[in-house]
């Protein structure tokens, strides 16, 4: 199969990049975001067919003036509604095949996987996510049996997950898997953690140090895999033009101490809903493909404050309680992603008739394409209302419900 063209997204700040990216991807056309200053060697290196300059912040940055010389089409998109031009700047200027989809993504991915990894081990964090599961069986697809997968259940994951990991990826996919029960060494890291970056830090530590321990055990220091996807690269600041907007446990690298050969990331220039197509052309089941998406500090990033075994108790129950009214409803196939979250706030209230001064559990629903932005989603009141009434009367603890109705930006989809 001849090589993909490539689209050069050259990033100036603000989300408007990675929406360029989202609409050439549609298009059948794969392209790439960099940073604004990458130098002009750097991008001729790439081979591009046609670059376009997007972001909100060109009077601040500019880029190598050389880049107009390169003999590649150069088109400036300022604002979402000049994407609507690309189609036209794609086929008609550059000449674009729109031969970019996912059956040729897994092909270019399993030869790319195999020419880094040889015969070596790979050893994969497998959290049971989307990511980490579509990860999972490209790696298999293949090296096969040259790859190790660890389970690490930190005590931050959602009511009954563990036991569902553990059950599909022994009787579903043909996996070598380990499974570590490590809540216990999690919660005395987090103890007195309180600021949101550290927390995450702390997890995703943690987790290397699991892997770490649990490789040395199977005997093999080979590669390192994750289930990085493109979003992650950008909030994580490592994107061009943009400031950190949250830390993901998954991108950066090993620190040096790990004595990995290196890290395997077949996942890292997809898209959410392109990691979800290839999950399905790999043949997972829906319910591992489809499944709303969970970040790796899970109920971490969704507990305001201090981590301890009897607040994550009260937001996994809660959360609960939210999937299963949400699962049985309509509205479901219009959410995307939906939790509960600890606000960390305190309010009086009245239980077993009497007076309670107890936590806030706040209801958080969007819907969204990408996960670059979202909308929050409408749910009926009287949905919000069984849902509220469920949570106040079965987890002891919780005194008042709240719905949070604020798009992305300006808030994030998570509150950490």
């Amino acid at each position: 199969m001849e090589k993909s063209q490539t689209v050069l997204v050259l990033h100036f700040g603000g989300p408007l990049a990675s929406f360029v990216a989202r609409t050439i991807r549609t298009a059948q056309v794969f392209c790439e975001v960099i940073p604004y200053n990458t130098p002009v060697a750097a991008v001729a290196e790439k081979e591009p067919v046609g670059i376009v300059l997007a972001g909100s912040s060109f009077d601040k940055y500019a880029c190598d003036p050389k880049i107009h010389s390169l003999g590649v089409p150069v088109h400036m998109v300022k604002t979402a509604e000049d994407a609507a031009g690309l189609d036209t700047f794609l086929f008609d200027t550059c000449g674009c095949r729109a031969d970019w989809n996912v059956e040729a993504f897994i092909e270019d991915a399993i030869g790319e996987i195999q020419a880094q990894v040889g015969d070596k081990r790979v050893l994969l964090g497998l959290s049971g996510g989307v990511d980490s599961a579509v990860c999972a069986a490209l790696i298999h697809r293949a090296i096969g049996k040259q790859l190790d997968c660890v389970f690490v259940n930190h005590g931050l994951m959602r009511k009954g997950e563990p036991e569902e990991v553990c059950r599909v990826f022994t009787k579903t996919f043909d996996v070598n898997l380990v499974a570590v029960d490590a809540s216990a060494r999690f919660f005395e890291k987090l103890r007195g953690v309180t600021d949101p970056e550290q927390k995450r830090k702390v997890i995703g530590a943690e987790f290397i140090e699991v892997f770490a321990q649990e490789a040395t055990r199977l005997g093999r220091l080979d590669f390192l895999a994750q289930g990085t996807i493109y979003p992650d690269i950008i909030e994580s600041g490592t994107a061009p033009g943009d400031e950190v907007i949250k830390s993901h446990h998954n991108v950066g690298g090993l620190p040096e101490h790990i004595q990995f050969a290196g890290l395997v990331e077949p996942l890292r220039m997809l898209f959410k809903d392109e990691v979800r197509q290839v999950g399905k052309a790999l043949g997972l089941p829906d319910s591992m493909v489809n499944r709303q998406p969970f970040p790796g500090p899970g109920l971490g990033v969704r507990v305001m404050g201090e981590l301890t075994p009897d607040r994550v108790h009260l937001v996994r129950e809660a959360d609960a309680i939210l999937r299963e009214e949400i699962e049985a409803s309509p509205i479901r196939a219009e959410i995307s992603q939906f939790f509960t979250v600890l606000t960390g706030a305190k309010s009086v209230g009245v239980q077993g008739g009497k007076r309670a001064y107890d936590d806030v559990i706040c209801l958080r629903a969007v819907k969204t394409t990408d996960f670059m932005t979202a909308d929050w989603v409408r749910i009926p009141y009287d949905l919000v209302a069984r849902i509220a009434g469920r949570i106040t009367a079965e987890v002891p603890g919780i005194s008042r419900v709240v719905l949070d109705v604020t798009d992305k930006p300006p808030a994030a989809i998570e509150w950490e």
